[in-house]
């Protein structure tokens, strides 16, 4: 991508730096655990390449990302304009549109560019479609627009924060017990939000309450998020976990009975749950929500309101992207397969309702309900409503 490396020491685990006026920086994904550095993203464009790569990843983060790079580009319009006007004889390049309508259309632009970046996680189109929305309602000057649309993507980062305190503290509550094990897949908390995290964040809520026994996450396959990711979270942390491969999880739920212990509960994260309760998630996660079941495993999806898409009824009509197949022939620049092996790569699976324990979200949980047949499904717009 365009944008520059930023060198910094510090071992952090903000993966979305923003100061008004200064570049966006992003903590490089790509290159954790071994190296942490931050990156630079100066417009728009930079933005969709960073989602595009993953170099930042994780629904939450996917729309903040997206919002503030656009929000920096229109910050450095506004400070080129007010440059030319305090010296006129100065060169103004890239400044505020001269009329409201190319303030918008510039805005509408970029947001759909933005949002062909990742096709399956909603948080990206819920937030695009609110700020078109507000930015089309304004009816003062194309520099209030610009500053309007700014203001509403700082707000994101704050806004994500608290949601996300609300949800880890309602997951927890899901699971009794005075010590619990609860096992993870992919990677949802800080590193995928603004902080704290979803279900990491109910993994972060039981540690605080001074509940959780031991956390278990798998490395998911092929892009390692657990184990690059959760892993590096859980350490810095110091929270008390297993990383797994994910072929091992039943022999784990095995290895638990033999003792006469078990697996308290699996809580994972979401790109998008739809009218009914399926739920798209990083591939994997419907091989632990059929695990969960044979072994009476609760089983929940934590996911904040932005992730709820009523306009989609059900999970078979939910876009999967694919990826390509260099991601499962090499991990970095090691090479695992032949080049020759054809390889299906979909970034993401789909949970159908009928697995899932119940939706966390920072409004409260959402429970499943049965129609006339039995079939099991979520009413996720009477929750809403």
């Amino acid at each position: 991508m365009a944008a520059s490396s930023i060198s910094d020491d510090r071992k952090t685990l903000r993966a979305i730096w923003y100061e008004n006026g200064e570049p966006l920086r992003l903590l490089d994904q790509l290159a954790l655990p071994s190296v942490s550095r931050y990156v630079a993203v100066h417009d728009h464009k930079e933005g969709h390449s960073a989602i595009a790569s993953m170099l930042v990843r994780g629904a939450p983060a996917i729309a903040i990302t997206a919002a503030l790079s656009l929000a920096v580009e229109l910050a450095r319009s506004i400070a080129n304009e007010d440059a030319h006007h305090a010296d006129p004889t100065s060169p103004l390049t890239d400044g505020v549109p001269a009329t409201a309508d190319e303030a918008r259309a510039r805005i509408e632009n970029a947001l759909e560019f933005l949002k062909t970046s990742r096709p399956t996680a909603v948080n990206l189109f819920e937030a695009a479609a609110r700020l078109s929305a507000l930015v089309k309602a304004c009816e003062g000057s194309p520099r209030e627009i610009f500053e309007l649309f700014i203001g509403e993507a700082e707000a994101m980062l704050e806004q994500d924060v608290a949601c996300n305190r609300r949800l880890g503290a309602f997951g927890a509550d899901c699971i009794p017990g005075e010590q619990v094990r609860v096992l993870t897949h992919c990677n949802t908390g800080s590193l995928a939000t603004a902080g704290y995290g979803t279900a990491l964040g109910v993994i972060r809520a039981l540690q605080e309450q001074g509940r959780l026994e031991h956390a278990y996450c798998t490395e998911t396959r092929p892009y390692n998020q657990g184990s690059r990711l959760t892993a590096y979270e859980l350490v810095y942390e110091k929270i008390p976990a297993t990383l797994l491969c994910d072929s091992m999880v039943t022999a784990l739920l095995e290895e638990l009975l033999a003792k006469g212990q078990k697996l308290d509960a699996i809580v994972v994260g979401a790109d998008r749950v739809v009218a009914n309760g399926d739920t798209a998630n990083k591939i994997g996660t419907l091989q632990l929500a059929t695990l969960a079941k044979v072994y009476g495993v609760p089983f929940y999806v934590a996911s904040p309101t932005t992730t709820l898409d009523v306009d989609t009824a059900t999970g078979a009509d939910i876009v999967i992207e694919q990826r390509s197949g260099h991601e499962v022939r090499y991990c970095k620049e090691v090479q695992l397969a032949p080049e020759e092996v054809a390889v299906w790569n979909p970034a993401f699976d789909v949970t159908p309702a009928r697995l899932i324990t119940g939706i966390v979200t920072e409004n409260g949980v959402i429970p499943p309900s049965s129609d006339a047949s039995g079939k099991v499904h979520f009413d996720v717009a009477g929750f809403l409503a």
